[in-house]
């Protein structure tokens, strides 16, 4: 699995298309084209060089104002996306998080109960996904 790390790959994985939506999150995904980024005149590089699952993580200030909030569910959302690779299509992803989680029932940062929350709300997310 490769990660998404510039502004135009999550760009085009944006663009595409939504393929499952829970309470807190969204998954985006687009095809892998011969899609090209002019980096000189005469040069171009590929936005996606590898026939590979390509997946990006977005996790808002908006949403979880917290760098360690904003962490813990990203290291979630990489980790689970790792076990489910082989059933991603060949595809740039984005796991987004559109909500934020309430801080009145998870006080703590990185407690084992928003841990929990999150992991299985991805979990539902991705089987969406797979379904979809």
């Amino acid at each position: 699995m490769q990660r998404l790390q510039t502004r135009p790959q999550f760009q085009a994985a944006l663009a595409g298309r939504t393929l499952a939506r829970t309470a807190h999150f969204a998954l985006h995904c687009c095809p892998l084209v011969a899609t090209a980024t002019p980096v000189q005149s005469e040069l171009a590089v590929p936005l996606f060089p590898l026939e590979e699952v390509w997946l990006g993580a977005m996790v808002p200030k908006r949403w979880a104002k917290r760098a360690v909030t904003r962490n813990a569910i990203k290291r979630q959302i990489y980790s689970l996306s790792s076990e489910l690779e082989t059933t991603l299509a060949n595809a740039a992803h984005v796991v987004r998080l559109r909500a934020a989680f309430d801080r009145a029932q998870y006080v703590s940062a990185t407690s084992d109960a928003l841990k929990r929350a999150v992991r299985t709300e991805l979990q539902q997310l991705f089987s969406r996904a797979v379904v979809a």
